[in-house]
């Protein structure tokens, strides 16, 4: 049971269209994916504070009185672009966290504590407040990445789908919510090394590449118009515009580099089931999205699934136009949920 505990998610994160163009001053198009991420916040009178974050096996407890006596004048900065060296590596010493390493597990404790003790400090904490909330988590992405976009929290905090140009960011409005595949290859890859990559062949070839990266610009408007108009009556032929730029999209990235045979077996083994498919993020492995259809018979997904499953990737089947952040009462949580909570 989860009877007075607070359970509150938040969506993640895929690019629809736009990727490595946006870093070019080009559209793009974020949309919340309908995998969420559960938080359990549960209150103790026990004097201290534990952060259990299951999924990376990390797991630490700090007492409240030794928190409260340190000296944390170094978080009264202002808005700083990111936090300083100086600073994390204060976080680091209260986290206990090795000075030269930085591994994920080490970096969430971080943020949490950049949080939990920057948040703790402020006399008000209004609820409801999404903007704060959003400027929060932006907080604690620049302890991760340093100088992010903006795009993963905003996305995570407002939902829906979002377009980002040039360091701006916008909503759509009321986008429809679309029933995807996320497939994993289970592929690492270098995101710099692949912004790198596409950067140095525009420079090698800019009257080639120049205009692929104007086509997919292209591709993300005319997204964006298309879901405006879903939102009002959504058609079958609209999911047939939706499946035909996700293909030119992805024969586009193939263009500037950025594609890997792991993601071509994925498009062709979805293809073979009358599924579209796409690279999501930074491509040369990674992860690739696939649209479903309303009209699709339960079968042929199911089959796709298996089938990607087959290749040796992960698939899951989601949707993306999720909503935002959310608090949910425990009676209202899937069994699977309510038990991995209730077990933390």
């Amino acid at each position: 049971m989860l009877s007075g505990v607070l359970v509150v998610s938040a969506p993640g994160k895929v690019i629809l269209h736009g990727e490595h163009a946006v870093v070019h001053g080009k559209v793009a198009l974020a949309v919340a994916l309908n995998l969420r991420t559960f938080l359990r916040l549960e209150p103790h009178s026990n004097g201290k504070v534990t952060l259990n974050l299951p999924n990376i096996c990390t797991k630490q407890t700090w007492d409240v009185t030794s928190l409260q006596l340190l000296d944390t004048s170094f978080l009264d900065q202002g808005d700083i672009p990111a936090p300083t060296a100086e600073q994390v590596e204060k976080l680091k010493e209260v986290a206990g966290v090795p000075q030269n390493r930085a591994v994920p597990e080490h970096l969430a404790v971080l943020a949490f504590l950049y949080l939990y003790l920057a948040i703790c400090r402020k006399q008000r904490w209004p609820k409801e407040d999404l903007e704060l909330i959003n400027q929060w988590a932006f907080r604690g992405e620049r302890v991760i990445h340093g100088n992010p976009s903006g795009v993963d929290n905003a996305i995570s905090t407002w939902g829906g789908a979002l377009r980002y140009q040039q360091g701006k960011i916008s909503s759509l409005n009321s986008p429809p919510a679309l029933q995807i595949l996320l497939t994993n290859t289970k592929v690492p890859r270098s995101t710099k090394a692949l912004v790198a990559g596409v950067r140095n062949r525009l420079i090698k070839f800019p009257e080639i590449v120049s205009p692929v990266l104007t086509s997919i610009d292209a591709i993300s408007r005319e997204c964006e118009r298309v879901l405006g108009e879903m939102a009002a009556a959504p058609a079958l032929e609209q999911y047939l515009i939706l499946e035909e730029l996700i293909d030119m999209n992805q024969y586009l990235l193939n263009a500037l580099g950025v594609g890997h045979t792991s993601l071509d077996q994925l498009c062709q083994v979805a293809g073979a089931h009358g599924l579209h498919s796409k690279l999501t993020g930074a491509g040369g492995g990674g992860c690739g999205i696939t649209l479903l259809r309303p009209d699709l018979e339960r079968a042929e997904v199911e089959a796709a699934k298996q089938a990607l499953t087959g290749c040796g990737f992960n698939c899951w089947e989601t949707s993306i136009g999720a909503p935002g952040v959310s608090i949910h009462l425990a009676t209202s949580l899937h069994d699977p949920i309510s038990q991995a909570l209730g077990g933390l």
